[in-house]
């Protein structure tokens, strides 16, 4: 089996990486085996997984994703069976153990940045209310998140790219999200963008690859802002692009502006404390895209 470039660039950044991809040939033959699966395209890749059309037993087409262990995934097979298809990829079977999941198939294709900016983020929007249901009980909750977002911003204080108002703008909304009840309690995707959404024949339209959390719904709008930013930059009036994708989501799916602005914030921040703690050249553009929109957020 082959297996994609995207994986094997990654082959000698970290012990625990290589592994997986040592032993992802014998996991996927294994697997393909006991579902009894039968190749039916070329394989693929996500930014940690590995997936590969098949068909089942009953000649559904179908995809086999394989991921690289870490804690966003854990639970992908819990949210994907509690939604249980609802605008989402149907989870035909799981091995949690292996991190293998057997997905009703989409195209790949085709995702939402293959139209107009206005368009996805509405559609992106009308996925909220069908996924925003009660979380169940083994997710992680965002309070505890913003918890640590709050701890680790203290470390960007002093840092000179980083403008220290900002910072303690974003500490303050993140110990306030941190300590207040509504931030858990909804099952959300909190990586719901235009990639994550792939054309379908049961529906338009159909989200993959959760990461998903007990939390905010307002929480999950900020990815939408920092995809297809070349498209947001183009427009010579950036803070305006940023708006104008943030008006689109608000309006269509009924948030509260104040509190998806405040989130936007909190999430921006903590992409430049990770994105500094990588700490190679290759962050630069991601911690300016990420301060530009938080700016952008403050009235």
């Amino acid at each position: 089996m082959r297996i994609p470039d995207r994986l094997l660039a990654r082959a000698g950044t970290q012990p625990s990486w290589d592994d997986w991809l040592a032993q992802l040939p014998g996991m996927t033959r294994d697997l393909i085996n006991e579902w009894r699966l039968t190749a039916d395209g070329e394989p693929m890749a996500g930014a940690a997984a590995y997936v590969f059309p098949v068909r089942d037993v009953d000649r559904r087409p179908a995809a086999l994703k394989i991921t690289a262990p870490h804690p966003e995934a854990e639970h992908e097979h819990l949210a994907l069976r509690a939604w249980n298809g609802d605008g989402v990829v149907r989870l035909y079977r799981a091995d949690p153990h292996r991190w293998a999941l057997l997905l009703e198939r989409a195209d790949h294709s085709r995702d939402l940045n293959s139209i107009d900016i206005t368009e996805a983020c509405e559609i992106v929007a009308g996925f909220y209310p069908r996924l925003h249901r009660p979380a169940i009980p083994q997710l992680r909750r965002l309070s505890e998140v913003a918890g640590e977002v709050a701890d680790g911003l203290v470390g960007l204080r002093d840092h000179p790219d980083v403008p220290r108002r900002l910072v303690d703008h974003a500490r303050s909304l993140a110990r306030s999200f941190a300590d207040d009840p509504d931030t858990d309690g909804r099952l959300i995707h909190t990586d719901l963008h235009f990639d994550n959404v792939l054309a379908s024949d049961r529906e338009p339209w159909l989200v993959i690859d959760p990461k998903p959390l007990s939390g905010d719904p307002c929480y999950e709008v900020a990815p939408l802002l920092w995809n297809r930013w070349s498209e947001a930059v183009a427009t010579h009036d950036l803070r305006q692009a940023i708006l104008d994708r943030l008006f689109t989501v608000v309006d269509t799916a009924g948030l509260d502006e104040d509190r998806v602005r405040n989130w936007v914030i909190v999430r921006e921040l903590s992409n430049v404390m990770y994105a500094l703690h990588r700490g190679t050249p290759a962050e630069d553009e991601w911690i300016t895209m990420s301060i530009v929109i938080a700016k952008a957020m403050v009235p």
